[in-house]
């Protein structure tokens, strides 16, 4: 059968044309998942990073955990532990791991618009790093959680100024007492008949004043006539204001003459003292005069001593006479 010129024409290698595209999109698909694995930090070196919160509610896998409003980490899942509790596992890259220290602390906020928000805070920078594998409790900060509780404070404000604002309670009659006070100040006996607490005391207080001031003005009187009594004795002691003089001039006088007579005496024990020292003299001169004589009569018994030797030689020689005693003048 011959072709007409109505039949299209067939395409040279169809086949592998296909072929080639069906390639070309595998290949396009396969490059951007990696693309988009890379754009994800899938082959970056991290370091893991567990929290655990006793409420995983609105976490989910592939939140990001930012520092400083900066994403420094990312939940890789979500798990259960033993003890009941949610373990958050993020993966942290090795260039970021440099803010989280051992000092960290991680927060979970829910807020009442938005979602769940997962941050990390440090202090101070110059503590240790965080190891790799490191558990941290997270602090949960739940808003819709804290609205309940409010209203329920409300709520009781709400009651306790019912309660206040009653007919018959304290603070009506806080005011009913408080109008009845203002009423007394506007009385004859003003603020005195408030603190009294009626109008026959607060005279009574008015009375007692009045006696004060009668007792005053009796008490400077007696200090008038203390200061008279005062100023007559500085006349009679002192005699200030007064021609003759007072008991000190008298007295003054006294020690003058006192001071006559321990001066006369004084001159007298001068001159005694001069007879003691020419005494003095004399004994000193006595002393001399005997240690001379001592002198001399030691030279003396030595010469009576030599002359007895003497007589005594002459007698072994010439036995004239037998009797050797000499007797001194």
């Amino acid at each position: 059968m011959n072709p007409t010129p109505d039949d299209p024409v067939p395409v040279k290698n169809l086949e592998f044309k296909a072929a080639l595209l069906l390639v070309a999109m595998v290949v396009l698909l396969i490059g951007s998942g990696l693309y988009v694995m890379f754009a994800r930090g899938m082959f970056e070196d991290t370091q893991r990073l567990v929290l655990i919160a006793d409420d995983s509610e609105g976490v989910v896998v592939g939140m990001d955990m930012t520092f400083a409003g900066f994403a420094i980490g990312r939940v890789a899942r979500i798990e259960l532990g033993n003890d009941g509790a949610a373990r958050i596992l993020i993966d942290v890259p090795s260039k970021d791991a440099k803010w989280l220290r051992t000092s960290s602390i991680f927060t979970m906020e829910r807020g009442l618009v938005g979602g769940t928000r997962i941050r990390a805070y440090s202090g101070v920078l110059d503590d240790p790093a965080l190891p790799d594998g490191a558990e941290r409790t997270v602090l949960r900060g739940d808003t819709a959680a804290e609205i309940p509780k409010l209203a329920a404070s409300m709520r009781e404000v709400l009651e306790n100024v019912a309660a206040l604002t009653k007919k018959d309670a304290a603070l009506d009659a806080a005011l009913t007492n408080v109008q009845s006070a203002t009423e007394r100040l506007k009385g004859p006996q003003g603020a005195m008949g408030v603190l009294m607490g009626n109008d026959e005391d607060a005279k009574k207080l008015v009375l007692t004043i009045d006696r004060a001031n009668a007792l005053l003005a009796r008490a400077d009187a007696l200090t008038v006539r203390m200061d008279s009594l005062v100023n007559n004795a500085n006349k009679q002691v002192f005699g200030q204001g007064t021609d003759q003089g007072g008991l000190v001039a008298d007295a003054r006088i006294t020690v003058q003459q006192l001071n006559g007579l321990l001066a006369e005496a004084r001159t007298s024990l001068q001159k005694v003292d001069a007879v003691l020292v020419e005494a003095q003299g004399i004994a000193s001169n006595t002393r001399e005069a005997t240690t001379d004589l001592g002198v001399l009569r030691g030279e003396v018994e030595s010469s009576l001593r030599k002359v007895d030797g003497l007589i005594n030689d002459i007698n072994r020689k010439w036995p004239f006479a037998r009797e050797t005693e000499i007797k001194l003048p």
